[in-house]
């Protein structure tokens, strides 16, 4: 298991062409396979990186969920705000004896 620098290493120097992927396993101790896997993240996520718009990142599904729970606890909130008073000003004060 190599730590993300190391892979970043691993991959730019099969990029630069300093090594074949046969060499890069060698010299870092891993498998061909992994070598291929760690190259094709890298590649994904360098085209997910470029294809995104610029500006402001969107919202996920979670961050519109969770503004949408709280827009309604507020409109809950405000219901009941609504409701006590009137209750209050259709029963009208009690006494606390």
């Amino acid at each position: 298991m190599l730590p993300p620098s190391e892979k970043w290493e691993l991959f730019t120097s099969i990029v630069s062409g300093q090594f074949t992927q046969r060499e890069a396993a060698a010299k870092w101790r891993v498998d061909r396979s992994t070598v291929t896997t760690i190259c094709r993240s890298a590649k994904e996520g360098a085209l997910a990186a470029l294809s995104a718009r610029p500006g402001r990142p969107g919202k996920t599904p979670e961050q519109v969920e969770l503004e949408d729970a709280r827009a309604e606890l507020e409109q809950l909130r405000a219901t009941i705000t609504a409701q006590a008073v009137e209750l209050h000003l259709y029963r009208g004060k009690s006494r606390w004896d």
